[in-house]
Protein backbone atom coordinates (compact mmCIF):
# COMPACT_ATOMS: atom_id res chain seq x y z
CA UNK A 1 0.00 0.00 0.00
CA UNK A 2 1.24 3.48 -0.85
CA UNK A 3 1.60 6.01 1.94
CA UNK A 4 0.70 9.39 0.43
CA UNK A 5 -0.59 10.96 3.61
CA UNK A 6 2.10 10.84 6.30
CA UNK A 7 3.42 14.25 5.28
CA UNK A 8 1.32 17.15 6.58
CA UNK A 9 -0.90 14.68 8.42
CA UNK A 10 -2.09 17.47 10.73
CA UNK A 11 -3.53 19.26 7.67
CA UNK A 12 -5.28 16.08 6.60
CA UNK A 13 -6.99 15.90 9.99
CA UNK A 14 -7.91 19.59 9.83
CA UNK A 15 -9.25 19.93 6.29
CA UNK A 16 -10.60 16.60 5.02
CA UNK A 17 -14.42 16.32 5.10
CA UNK A 18 -16.17 14.06 7.60
CA UNK A 19 -19.28 11.98 6.89
CA UNK A 20 -22.86 12.99 7.82
CA UNK A 21 -24.98 11.46 10.57
CA UNK A 22 -27.62 10.14 8.18
CA UNK A 23 -24.97 8.03 6.45
CA UNK A 24 -23.98 6.40 9.74
CA UNK A 25 -27.62 5.80 10.61
CA UNK A 26 -28.17 4.01 7.29
CA UNK A 27 -25.08 1.86 7.77
CA UNK A 28 -25.94 1.00 11.37
CA UNK A 29 -29.46 -0.05 10.35
CA UNK A 30 -27.78 -3.06 8.70
CA UNK A 31 -25.53 -3.98 11.64
CA UNK A 32 -26.98 -6.76 13.78
CA UNK A 33 -24.80 -6.37 16.89
CA UNK A 34 -22.73 -3.41 18.05
CA UNK A 35 -19.85 -4.69 20.10
CA UNK A 36 -16.71 -4.13 18.02
CA UNK A 37 -15.88 -2.20 14.83
CA UNK A 38 -12.72 -1.85 12.76
CA UNK A 39 -11.94 1.36 10.87
CA UNK A 40 -9.27 0.25 8.42
CA UNK A 41 -7.03 2.94 6.92
CA UNK A 42 -8.31 5.25 9.63
CA UNK A 43 -6.16 8.24 8.70
CA UNK A 44 -7.07 11.03 11.10
CA UNK A 45 -9.63 8.86 12.89
CA UNK A 46 -12.74 10.72 11.72
CA UNK A 47 -14.79 7.57 11.16
CA UNK A 48 -13.41 5.78 14.21
CA UNK A 49 -14.42 8.72 16.38
CA UNK A 50 -17.99 8.65 15.10
CA UNK A 51 -18.25 4.89 15.57
CA UNK A 52 -17.67 5.34 19.30
CA UNK A 53 -21.26 6.62 19.46
CA UNK A 54 -22.48 3.17 18.45
CA UNK A 55 -19.93 0.53 19.47
CA UNK A 56 -18.43 -0.62 22.77
CA UNK A 57 -14.94 -0.82 21.24
CA UNK A 58 -13.47 0.57 18.03
CA UNK A 59 -10.21 -0.62 16.51
CA UNK A 60 -8.54 1.76 14.06
CA UNK A 61 -5.50 0.91 11.96
CA UNK A 62 -3.29 2.68 9.46
CA UNK A 63 0.19 2.27 8.01
CA UNK A 64 1.03 5.90 8.82
CA UNK A 65 2.32 6.59 12.31
CA UNK A 66 2.07 10.32 11.56
CA UNK A 67 -1.63 10.06 10.72
CA UNK A 68 -2.36 8.15 13.92
CA UNK A 69 -0.34 10.67 15.92
CA UNK A 70 -2.81 13.36 14.82
CA UNK A 71 -5.90 11.15 15.01
CA UNK A 72 -8.81 11.94 17.30
CA UNK A 73 -8.27 10.20 20.63
CA UNK A 74 -11.07 8.48 22.56
CA UNK A 75 -11.17 5.95 25.37
CA UNK A 76 -13.12 3.51 23.18
CA UNK A 77 -10.63 3.64 20.29
CA UNK A 78 -7.55 1.42 20.11
CA UNK A 79 -5.20 2.63 17.38
CA UNK A 80 -2.58 0.42 15.74
CA UNK A 81 0.00 0.79 12.98
CA UNK A 82 -0.38 -2.14 10.61
CA UNK A 83 -1.22 -2.81 6.96
CA UNK A 84 -4.79 -3.54 5.90
CA UNK A 85 -3.78 -6.80 4.25
CA UNK A 86 -2.17 -8.46 7.29
CA UNK A 87 -3.30 -7.58 10.80
CA UNK A 88 -2.95 -8.98 14.30
CA UNK A 89 -6.71 -9.02 14.92
CA UNK A 90 -8.27 -12.35 15.93
CA UNK A 91 -10.68 -14.32 13.77
CA UNK A 92 -14.37 -13.33 13.80
CA UNK A 93 -13.67 -10.19 15.83
CA UNK A 94 -15.81 -7.47 14.26
CA UNK A 95 -19.48 -6.65 13.82
CA UNK A 96 -18.56 -3.91 11.33
CA UNK A 97 -15.53 -3.24 9.14
CA UNK A 98 -15.31 0.17 7.46
CA UNK A 99 -12.83 1.51 4.92
CA UNK A 100 -13.20 5.24 4.22
CA UNK A 101 -11.46 6.88 1.24
CA UNK A 102 -8.67 4.27 1.36
CA UNK A 103 -9.62 0.98 -0.28
CA UNK A 104 -8.26 2.05 -3.68
CA UNK A 105 -4.75 1.87 -2.16
CA UNK A 106 -5.13 -1.72 -0.93
CA UNK A 107 -4.25 -5.08 -2.41
CA UNK A 108 -7.84 -6.19 -2.90
CA UNK A 109 -7.35 -9.95 -2.78
CA UNK A 110 -5.25 -9.92 0.39
CA UNK A 111 -7.42 -7.35 2.12
CA UNK A 112 -10.66 -9.17 1.37
CA UNK A 113 -9.12 -12.33 2.77
CA UNK A 114 -8.47 -10.38 5.97
CA UNK A 115 -12.02 -9.00 5.98
CA UNK A 116 -13.50 -12.49 5.69
CA UNK A 117 -11.20 -13.75 8.44
CA UNK A 118 -11.94 -11.01 10.97
CA UNK A 119 -15.61 -10.25 10.26
CA UNK A 120 -18.22 -12.02 12.37
CA UNK A 121 -20.64 -14.38 10.64
CA UNK A 122 -23.38 -11.74 10.61
CA UNK A 123 -21.01 -8.81 10.23
CA UNK A 124 -21.18 -5.95 7.73
CA UNK A 125 -18.43 -4.68 5.42
CA UNK A 126 -18.63 -1.06 4.26
CA UNK A 127 -16.66 0.95 1.71
CA UNK A 128 -16.95 4.73 2.00
CA UNK A 129 -15.57 7.57 -0.03
CA UNK A 130 -16.35 10.91 -1.62
CA UNK A 131 -16.03 12.29 -5.11
CA UNK A 132 -14.97 15.72 -6.29
CA UNK A 133 -16.64 18.68 -4.63
CA UNK A 134 -19.01 20.98 -6.47
CA UNK A 135 -19.73 24.54 -5.34
CA UNK A 136 -20.66 26.91 -8.18
CA UNK A 137 -20.05 26.54 -11.93
CA UNK A 138 -17.42 29.30 -11.80
CA UNK A 139 -15.52 27.79 -8.89
CA UNK A 140 -15.88 24.26 -10.23
CA UNK A 141 -14.31 25.33 -13.53
CA UNK A 142 -11.18 26.57 -11.77
CA UNK A 143 -10.96 23.43 -9.61
CA UNK A 144 -11.33 21.30 -12.74
CA UNK A 145 -8.44 23.23 -14.29
CA UNK A 146 -6.31 22.35 -11.27
CA UNK A 147 -7.53 18.77 -11.01
CA UNK A 148 -7.20 17.64 -14.62
CA UNK A 149 -5.10 20.32 -16.27
CA UNK A 150 -2.32 21.18 -13.84
CA UNK A 151 -1.96 18.21 -11.49
CA UNK A 152 -3.73 15.67 -13.72
CA UNK A 153 -0.53 13.78 -14.63
CA UNK A 154 0.43 13.57 -10.95
CA UNK A 155 -2.54 11.54 -9.73
CA UNK A 156 -1.80 7.91 -8.89
CA UNK A 157 -3.56 5.43 -11.15
CA UNK A 158 -5.54 4.19 -8.13
CA UNK A 159 -7.46 7.49 -8.22
CA UNK A 160 -9.42 6.04 -11.16
CA UNK A 161 -11.42 3.92 -8.72
CA UNK A 162 -12.78 7.08 -7.10
CA UNK A 163 -13.50 8.62 -10.51
CA UNK A 164 -15.53 5.47 -11.17
CA UNK A 165 -17.37 5.90 -7.83
CA UNK A 166 -15.91 2.64 -6.45
CA UNK A 167 -18.16 0.74 -8.83
CA UNK A 168 -15.19 -0.93 -10.55
CA UNK A 169 -13.44 -2.24 -7.44
CA UNK A 170 -13.71 -5.99 -6.87
CA UNK A 171 -16.52 -6.56 -4.38
CA UNK A 172 -16.91 -10.27 -3.55
CA UNK A 173 -19.76 -9.75 -1.09
CA UNK A 174 -23.52 -9.99 -1.13
CA UNK A 175 -24.25 -6.34 -1.82
CA UNK A 176 -26.92 -4.28 -0.07
CA UNK A 177 -28.53 -1.59 -2.20
CA UNK A 178 -27.64 1.92 -1.04
CA UNK A 179 -29.16 5.35 -1.69
CA UNK A 180 -27.13 8.30 -2.95
CA UNK A 181 -25.85 10.60 -0.21
CA UNK A 182 -24.38 14.08 -0.59
CA UNK A 183 -22.34 15.70 2.15
CA UNK A 184 -22.73 19.48 2.43
CA UNK A 185 -20.55 21.96 4.34
CA UNK A 186 -20.37 25.71 4.80
CA UNK A 187 -16.67 26.41 4.27
CA UNK A 188 -14.57 29.53 4.09
CA UNK A 189 -12.30 30.11 1.12
CA UNK A 190 -9.24 29.38 3.26
CA UNK A 191 -10.68 26.08 4.43
CA UNK A 192 -11.38 24.97 0.87
CA UNK A 193 -7.86 25.92 -0.21
CA UNK A 194 -6.55 23.98 2.78
CA UNK A 195 -8.47 20.95 1.55
CA UNK A 196 -7.06 21.30 -1.98
CA UNK A 197 -3.54 21.33 -0.54
CA UNK A 198 -4.12 17.85 0.92
CA UNK A 199 -4.59 16.28 -2.53
CA UNK A 200 -2.01 13.58 -3.11
CA UNK A 201 -1.43 14.89 -6.66
CA UNK A 202 -0.62 18.33 -5.24
CA UNK A 203 1.97 16.73 -2.96
CA UNK A 204 3.46 14.77 -5.89
CA UNK A 205 3.59 17.96 -7.97
CA UNK A 206 5.40 19.88 -5.22
CA UNK A 207 7.89 17.04 -4.75
CA UNK A 208 8.69 16.85 -8.46
CA UNK A 209 8.37 20.49 -9.53
CA UNK A 210 9.43 22.34 -6.39
CA UNK A 211 6.46 24.69 -6.02
CA UNK A 212 2.77 24.53 -5.10
CA UNK A 213 0.49 24.17 -8.14
CA UNK A 214 -2.24 26.09 -6.32
CA UNK A 215 -0.13 29.19 -6.95
CA UNK A 216 -1.17 28.93 -10.61
CA UNK A 217 -4.90 29.17 -9.87
CA UNK A 218 -5.07 30.92 -6.50
CA UNK A 219 -6.09 34.38 -7.76
CA UNK A 220 -8.53 32.93 -10.28
CA UNK A 221 -10.04 30.72 -7.59
CA UNK A 222 -10.34 33.62 -5.16
CA UNK A 223 -12.04 35.77 -7.81
CA UNK A 224 -14.53 33.01 -8.62
CA UNK A 225 -15.26 32.55 -4.91
CA UNK A 226 -16.29 36.17 -4.64
CA UNK A 227 -17.02 38.18 -1.50
CA UNK A 228 -18.99 35.48 0.34
CA UNK A 229 -17.58 34.57 3.75
CA UNK A 230 -18.61 30.95 3.21
CA UNK A 231 -19.84 28.82 0.36
CA UNK A 232 -21.86 25.61 0.26
CA UNK A 233 -19.41 22.83 -0.61
CA UNK A 234 -21.00 19.56 -1.73
CA UNK A 235 -19.35 16.15 -1.86
CA UNK A 236 -21.14 13.21 -3.53
CA UNK A 237 -20.56 10.22 -1.28
CA UNK A 238 -19.46 6.78 -2.46
CA UNK A 239 -20.95 3.85 -0.59
CA UNK A 240 -20.98 0.08 -0.90
CA UNK A 241 -22.29 -2.31 1.74
CA UNK A 242 -21.91 -6.06 1.76
CA UNK A 243 -22.05 -9.20 3.85
CA UNK A 244 -19.84 -12.27 3.34
CA UNK A 245 -21.18 -14.66 0.72
CA UNK A 246 -21.28 -17.50 3.20
CA UNK A 247 -23.60 -15.41 5.41
CA UNK A 248 -25.91 -14.43 2.59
Amino acid sequence: MKDNFSTQSDKYAQYRPAYPGELYEFILSHVKTRETAWDCGTGSGQVASRLTDYFSKVYASDISAQQIEHAQKHSKIKYSIQPAEKTSFPDKAFDLIVVAQAIHWFNFEKFYSEVNRTLKENGLFVVLGYGNAYITPEIDKVVEKLYNGIVGPYWDKERDYIEEHYQTIPFPFKEIESPQFVNTFQWTFDHFVGYLKTWSAVKHFIHQRGYNPLDEVYEELKLSWGAADTREVNYPLLLRLGIPMKSA
